[in-house]
């Protein structure tokens, strides 16, 4: 059986919304001043980066964990391009894990990261829908 998601989002004045999640959480969605809005929220098309960012973020930690691997620091970055026409929309987008350690395994590290890339990462697989995506590792050994 499937799953679904409910979401609820609450105006609360001005451009600035408050959505919640399914567990309990929930976030301010707002536009920049210089749009109109008071810059006190995230913004919708960045929020997706995140999101992106941390489903493959969250695969990559579970991963490193059930592999036990050592890694000291790990973080993703998330590079997008907006078209100019509206509908404005990401058309590339490319998303970079960085990996810190002494002692880095990386082959080992990489195959989480493809793992999750190709296999587990539900938002990923959604973005492969309306953008190009590039995927790099780094690796910085101490």
């Amino acid at each position: 059986m499937s799953t679904t998601n409910h979401i609820s989002t609450k105006w609360l004045g001005n451009m600035t919304f408050e959505s919640n999640n399914p567990s309990g959480n929930s976030l301010k969605i707002d536009i920049a001043k210089e749009d109109g809005g008071d810059g006190n929220g995230y913004r919708p098309k960045a929020l997706m980066l995140s999101s992106l960012a941390g489903c493959s973020g969250l695969d990559v930690a579970a991963l490193i964990k059930k592999m036990k691997l050592d890694v000291e620091e790990f973080h993703i970055e998330t590079i997008a391009n907006l078209t100019d026409e509206h509908p404005k929309f990401y058309d590339k987008v490319a998303v970079e894990y960085h990996f810190h350690g002494a002692n880095l395994k990386e082959d080992k590290l990489q195959r989480a990261v493809d793992l999750s890339v190709e296999k587990y990462c539900g938002v990923m697989e959604m973005f492969r829908e309306f953008a190009e995506v590039e995927i790099n590792t780094f690796f910085h050994n101490k």
